[in-house]
């Protein structure tokens, strides 16, 4: 007997958008589970604790893991794709590469099309490189610093790393600072401007000016 699906209304609706889902676990299809692991651990991803025959790593700073191991997915090695992201392009790739990492060229996206180097304006979700593991799995990073309106709920900020809560204060330093020079005054709240900048950039809502 098939389960009984309740017709939706106004208050079904409410309560589903405010329902808690948090992404935990991709699983990705790997053909050599020993050689995926030390290939991960290499690039910074945390080893976690899991039954036997799963392996779950974590990158640093992200909430979501990646899982591996027989019998978890039926797809191919070097099938699977996701994104990455990262606050500074350039130093994420150098730092991959000298961990021995396979990583494109850093590009951004144009109206005609990829070309070469970073954005010209450091515009959010514009500059990419691809990382790719040695199945041939890509990820896709991004460099993003400030996210479209909507993606991160207004007023819930978060940092996952020290690293990211210092290039995000560089930031608002630098905005902070063409902003005392709009207004020609020494601004003695900074710290709630800084705050304010630092919520618009991670909820997409309009900058303190």
């Amino acid at each position: 007997m098939s389960p009984k699906v309740a017709q939706g209304d106004a208050s079904g609706t409410s309560r589903i958008e405010s329902l808690d889902q948090k992404l935990e676990v991709i699983v990705i299809p790997v053909s050599d589970v020993e050689r995926a692991k030390a290939f991960y651990q290499r690039i910074g991803w945390r080893l976690d604790q899991t039954p036997p025959g799963i392996v779950q790593l974590t990158p640093h700073g992200s909430g979501c893991s990646v899982q591996f191991g027989p019998g978890l997915t039926p797809a191919a090695p070097g099938s699977a794709m996701a994104y990455l992201i990262v606050s500074d392009i350039e130093a994420a790739r150098d730092t991959l590469v000298s961990a021995g990492a396979e990583v494109g060229d850093v590009f951004h996206v144009t109206p005609d099309g990829p070309a070469d180097g970073p954005d010209p304006d450091r515009r959010s979700y514009f500059s990419r490189a691809t990382l790719r593991d040695p199945d041939g799995n890509t990820w896709l990073m991004q460099e993003i610093t400030t996210r479209l309106p909507g993606r991160i709920e207004g007023g819930l900020t978060s940092f996952g790393t020290a690293s990211d809560l210092a290039s995000a204060l560089r930031r608002a330093a630098a905005a902070h600072g063409e902003h005392e020079e709009r207004t020609g005054e020494r601004d003695e709240n900074w710290p709630d401007w800084y705050a304010a900048y630092l919520v618009s950039e991670q909820s997409g809502a309009k900058p303190p000016e």
